[in-house]
């Protein structure tokens, strides 16, 4: 079984990227985020064998699960997802070849002063509360995505040029310190080409070639996918080229 990950930045703007991606890869299953659409292209992806279960109300945000292993049980959100005012196209869930897997774009934050850091660690706590209950029922359950944070000093590329913003404050890391306490372990990819797991780069200034990223897409899987998994990486060649989002996708392998 091969789980992928990606935050495309606009699903309409990569759709040809994607489009090669997806039959040189071959996943089975891929979490997708930050689509901007509400009209997923579904009949682009139906002709490479995907089946679709897509979330999204617009230019923002947005985050679909593609599968050629069957799509089943699909959750659009979660209970008690809050917002700001409204919930927001952040999470959608599906059931796909007997793995359970949650598609996920955390919110960004901005600034530590700013009501939407507030709003980001009520989401991540909220999201905890929604998990439970499916890790409890899913031996092979994942959550994936973009979750806006990097766990450790070690995925950004210098931790005192973060010194006092968001994505490495205490509170996060705590969030995802919770999440992982609900029994889930983080698949920490390795790099093709490169000594850093970073899988964002912000556009500006080179650096993507500096290296000067962050690890901020992340798998966390019960033991049961986890612990069985047989390769992880992040694919560093498809954030290459013209036109590439600024995140790369992370691809893992474990036993179907």
């Amino acid at each position: 079984m091969r789980l992928a990950t990606w935050n495309v930045n606009s699903v309409t703007a990569r759709l040809p990227r994607l489009l090669d991606w997806l039959p040189a890869v071959a996943p089975d299953i891929v979490c997708l985020q930050e689509t901007k659409t509400s009209e997923f292209p579904a009949t682009e992806v139906a002709g490479l064998g995907y089946e679709v279960a897509a979330h999204g109300s617009g230019r923002w945000n947005g985050v679909a699960v593609l599968s050629r292993v069957g799509l089943a049980d699909v959750s659009l959100g979660f209970p008690g997802e809050p917002g700001f005012p409204d919930p927001e196209a952040r999470a959608v869930g599906a059931t796909c070849g007997g793995v359970r897997v949650w598609s996920v774009y955390v919110p960004n934050g901005r600034t530590i002063d700013s009501p939407h850091y507030q709003y980001k660690l009520a989401w991540l706590t909220a999201l905890g509360t929604a998990l439970k209950p499916e890790i409890a029922a899913h031996d092979r359950f994942a959550v994936c995505g973009d979750f806006n944070v990097a766990p450790t000093d070690a995925d950004v590329w210098d931790a005192a040029a973060f010194a006092g913003s968001t994505h490495v404050t205490a509170p996060e890391r705590d969030a995802l310190t919770a999440l992982r306490g609900l029994g889930l372990e983080d698949v920490v990819p390795r790099p093709l080409k490169g000594p850093n797991p970073f899988t964002y780069w912000d556009y500006r200034a080179g650096m993507f070639h500096q290296d000067m990223g962050m690890r901020i897409d992340l798998v966390y899987a019960t033991p049961a996918v986890a612990g069985a998994v047989t390769d992880a990486y992040i694919d560093r060649e498809a954030r290459k080229g013209k036109g590439p989002s600024d995140h790369a996708p992370i691809v893992i392998d474990f036993p179907a």
